[in-house]
Parts: structure tokens; C-alpha cells; sequence
């Protein structure tokens, strides 16, 4: 089990964008946490469009952090729509609950989205509702509990439907009225309460 983090102890922060997108959609969060004093890596996943399933993707993850931080034994993650289920299966299935101590996601489809309908590719599949990818790693969810987490949404979302599958049944729910999907990582609630949480 990870040890506990201490308060206000500043691990490294990988960023984890979502589908469709680049390291650039996080560089706005990647500047605010640089300012507050963290040390902060956006991992650019390839290809983002969904052609490769997530497991892909994860592994990625896995490397990124060997190869840019296994100086450091442990690290936050922040992921962002994909990029949070992403990072639960890299917590969940390929050892990174050993590593990570603090786990937010943004806007992520915990449980699945019926827009994961509109592409027929495997990463869109796999964020599907009922998907067995999430159904597997939502069967030992309890996992989580070893860890900090967090799960920041909002109500309106229009890409994570319904928005309420961004809720997990561990660690905080921390709700916000975001009008828009993509702007839930350059809100400056959404990034106030990302900086509050990797300080806990």
C-alpha cells in the first residue's frame, strides 16, 4: 500500500489530457501549479482520437512517468475527461497504486458516456456505457481508497452523459458549474480546488 501523503508535501503532477486533445489543453492548469510551486508533466498520449483502446494509452502513462520521473517515488495525477480513465487503469492495473498518492479526475466518464457512441473506434468504445473495460476496473473501485481522490465534474456537461457518471462512489465529489466541458480545466474554480486537493 502507498504510504499516506503528508499535507501540503508538493509530489510531482502529471497531467493526463483527454480525447482529441494535446498536451496544450492542460497548459493553463500546467501553469497554475508551476506558480504555486509544484513541478507539473503533460504527457502527450498518441493517438488521442480514441483509434487505440485505453489499455494503449495507459501504458504510455506508465512509461512517461519511468522515464520522466522515476527519480521520484511518488506523484499526483490529474486527469482530464479520457485522461482520467486512463490514469485509473494505470492506478488499478499496471502497478501505479504504489506510486500515486494523490488521483484527481476531471469531467471523467467513470461510468461510461452514451457519446462514446458517436465514434465506433476502441477507445470510444471502451468509454461507452457498461463497457467491460470500466465495468472491470468499477468492480474494484474499493481500490481507490488507498489513495487520495478526487473526482471534480459539473452538472452541465454535455460530452459525459449523464454528467453524474463522472461521480465516484470513493474519496471527494467536488461539483462545479462549468458550463462547458473543455473548460473545466482552465476554470479558475476547477483549478483552485485541484491546488487545494494536491495540498491535502
Amino acid at each position: 500500500m502507498t504510504p499516506s501523503p503528508r499535507a501540503n508535501q508538493k509530489n510531482p503532477v502529471v497531467l493526463i489530457h483527454g480525447l482529441d486533445d494535446t498536451p496544450a489543453k492542460m497548459s493553463v492548469m500546467k501553469r497554475f501549479l508551476e506558480k504555486k510551486g509544484w513541478t507539473a508533466e503533460a504527457i502527450a498520449l498518441s493517438p488521442s482520437n480514441g483509434d487505440v483502446g485505453l489499455v494503449v494509452l495507459a501504458q504510455q502513462l506508465a512509461d512517461f512517468i519511468d522515464e520522466r520521473l522515476g527519480e521520484y517515488p511518488f506523484i499526483d495525477l490529474v486527469g482530464f475527461s479520457m485522461g482520467g480513465i486512463v490514469g485509473r487503469y494505470y492506478v488499478q492495473r499496471l502497478g501505479g497504486i504504489h506510486r500515486v498518492q494523490r488521483f484527481l479526475t476531471i469531467a471523467s466518464p467513470h461510468h461510461g458516456t452514451w457519446t462514446g457512441y458517436l465514434r465506433q473506434n476502441p477507445g470510444a468504445s471502451q468509454m461507452r456505457r457498461l463497457s467491460l473495460l470500466l465495468q472491470d476496473l468499477n468492480y474494484e473501485v474499493a481500490m481507490l481508497k488507498q489513495l487520495k481522490f478526487t473526482s471534480i465534474w459539473t452538472p452541465f456537461d454535455l460530452m459525459i452523459v449523464p454528467a453524474n457518471s463522472s461521480q465516484v462512489p470513493v474519496g471527494d465529489d467536488i461539483k462545479i458549474p462549468v458550463l462547458l466541458h473543455p473548460w473545466m480545466v482552465s476554470d479558475r474554480r476547477c483549478l483552485k480546488a485541484v491546488a487545494e486537493q494536491l495540498r491535502k
